[in-house]
């Protein structure tokens, strides 16, 4: 039976709260805008069984990690000078396989734009960003953030209720998990300043960016039937434009993949380890 995850504290300003678990090769997961470390794999045990070393961290104002300082703030620059600390001080030189989910996602494609040479594999989950801010959707993500200001985490499940396109067989499922990530964070009012300002921030430019990112790379696509804030053509694009990518995606109809944490985590297991026999 793996053994429980040990936490750790990546000191600084701000302190980044995380937990590793496992013995192995290096695995690094960032979560998505208002999630914490676990809603990556979701808890799932599966890549320790399989020989790897789990890192997960919850990002600045999110779970138990620090908000931003003074003079900071929670826009992607940040968010991987954040994960470049995580990286030095328990990654430390070993190469490591990088994976995030939504935000997590575009913060992994920045980091590995800047530090190629660092990794054994990328795995983008449901990125959103596609070249350029979406304007249109910042009417959103402000009425999220008035939401949980105003009226703490019942509200904000309601706004996403009201607003999300979320089809029924999946409504239910949507607000039980968001309620549940929601009451893990020890700053909601750091979450306020962060949805106002990362959907505002650019992680990297224009999308052949991505041309000359060449590394073994994972994307996984939800379908926009259960998962429309995620679109499987963003991910598509990104599959389309990495030099060494595989998309793969859960069969229409069925739960996301990206929400499937044993099977998003054996997916992932089998793409590092083809990485790896590749690089040897």
């Amino acid at each position: 039976m793996p053994q429980a995850p040990e936490e750790f504290v990546v000191a600084g300003t701000p302190a980044l709260h995380g937990e590793l678990a496992g013995e192995g090769p290096p695995i690094v997961l960032c979560h998505g805008l208002t999630a914490a470390r676990r809603y990556v794999h979701h808890g799932s045990r599966a890549l320790e069984r399989a020989g790897y070393r789990v890192i997960a961290y919850d990002a600045r104002g999110h779970g138990e990690s620090d908000p931003a300082p003074t003079g900071e703030g929670y826009g992607y620059p940040w968010l991987v000078t954040d994960l470049e600390r995580v990286v030095a001080t328990v990654v430390r030189e070993e190469r490591f396989l990088l994976a995030g989910h939504s935000m997590g996602a575009h913060t992994a494609v920045t980091y590995a734009l800047r530090h190629p040479e660092r990794l054994a594999g990328l795995v983008a989950i449901g990125p959103t960003y596609a070249g350029e801010i979406d304007l249109g959707s910042l009417g959103y993500w402000d009425g999220l953030a008035d939401a949980l200001a105003g009226g703490g985490v019942d509200a904000f499940v309601e706004y996403i209720d009201r607003n999300q396109r979320i089809e029924p067989p999946w409504r239910s499922s949507v607000l039980r998990f968001t309620r549940a990530r929601m009451l893990l964070h020890r700053r909601p009012e750091a979450l306020v300043e962060a949805l106002r300002e990362v959907p505002r921030s650019r992680p990297f430019g224009p999308m052949d960016e991505l041309e000359r990112l060449d590394v073994p790379a994972l994307v996984v696509a939800s379908h926009d039937a259960a998962d429309p804030g995620h679109p499987y053509a963003t991910a598509a694009a990104y599959a389309e434009r990495l030099p060494r990518a595989s998309l793969i995606s859960e069969e229409e109809g069925s739960s996301p993949l990206a929400w499937q944490g044993g099977k998003l985590s054996r997916e992932l297991a089998v793409f590092y380890a083809k990485s790896l026999s590749s690089s040897v």
